[in-house]
């Protein structure tokens, strides 16, 4: 494990450095401003001496290689540098949002992957039966529907018909204190809108491998011997049945962030969403590009996951193959 987890990380210091690269480079040719964003609408009455020099302040006038190594070596020391889009250090965007989006993004996808696994093990049992044709038909439904879609659905359903949940926010109008059970209030609309986004994936692998391993010699075996169906299924089909649905972990991550920043969007989640949004209309170099690596750090550690719980589901697979 040991061996497999310093291959993932050589592996990764070229991706990010590429990754970073790539996204001074796309900043730089994007048809935004910073300075005009930096200034906002003082800009448009500044002279041209001053909206020169505010570029070269920012670092504006450099070519973009030369801001991008330049941003490398200062978060070689753990300084991400300044955001010109929220006036703040770049660290301290981070540690106000990441949390909340951490947050969201793993209840969202715990719920996904239970409730997706034991609905697919539960159709593969009673395959081609009235609940795996229901359960599937809606899996496919789900896969199609855009997660900002299932959100306003959500608001429209449960926030202005019934009234049961708010359509927003981390905490009531009202309130200018952050309390858990308000928190868990505002957090069930975006992480259950998430989760469903993630959810059909998970069930369909789940029910696909389950259903398989049904199928497998020695599981027939173990049903000619005359055991209960129910031992059948948890103590011979199940493990050799959720192998894909482990490796599946690792794939979803890019989804579920992508999803995390559309739902974090439509309910006005304190996340990172804003702060991504505003720093790309901004070419905010400095923020983007630490935004980035967070997020290909988190699909490089969910593919590294997929492995090490494959290889521990199933010996034969190793960690050093």
């Amino acid at each position: 494990m040991a061996r497999l987890a310093g291959r993932r990380a050589l592996f990764a210091v070229p991706v990010l450095l590429a990754v970073t690269f790539g996204v001074f480079a796309v900043a730089a040719a994007s048809p935004f401003d910073p300075v005009a964003a930096y200034s906002g609408t003082a800009g448009l009455t500044a002279s041209q001496e001053n909206l020169d020099q505010l570029r070269a302040n920012l670092g504006a006038d450099q070519p973009f290689t030369a801001r991008w190594w330049e941003w490398l070596g200062s978060a070689a020391t753990g300084d991400l540098g300044d955001s010109t889009s929220m006036r703040q250090p770049v660290t301290d965007v981070i540690a106000e949002r990441l949390g909340w989006s951490a947050l969201l993004a793993a209840t969202a996808f715990a719920a996904a992957l239970l409730l997706g696994t034991a609905l697919g093990v539960l159709a593969a049992h009673r395959r081609d039966g009235w609940f795996d044709r229901c359960a599937t038909s809606a899996a496919y439904a789900l896969e199609a529907a855009p997660a900002f879609w299932l959100g306003l659905l959500a608001i429209w359903l449960f926030a202005l018909q019934l009234g049961v949940l708010p359509a927003g926010g981390l905490t009531d109008t009202a309130s200018d204190t952050v309390t858990a059970g308000q928190v868990a209030r505002h957090l069930v609309l975006p992480a259950g809108v998430l989760a469903a986004s993630q959810l059909p994936w998970f069930l369909l692998y789940a029910r696909q491998g389950v259903a398989d391993a049904l199928d497998e010699d020695h599981v027939r075996g173990a049903r000619a011997r005359g055991l209960r169906a129910r031992t059948v299924l948890l103590h011979h089909a199940l493990r050799s049945g959720m192998l894909p649905v482990l490796t599946l972990i690792g794939s979803r991550v890019p989804e579920l962030i992508t999803g995390a920043l559309l739902v974090e969007t439509v309910f006005s989640w304190p996340g990172i969403a804003a702060a991504t949004v505003q720093a790309a209309l901004a070419a905010d170099f400095s923020l983007l590009a630490a935004l980035t690596v967070l997020a290909t750090a988190a699909v490089l550690l969910g593919n590294l996951l997929s492995d090490v719980l494959y290889g521990l589901a199933d010996p034969r697979a190793g960690f050093d193959g």
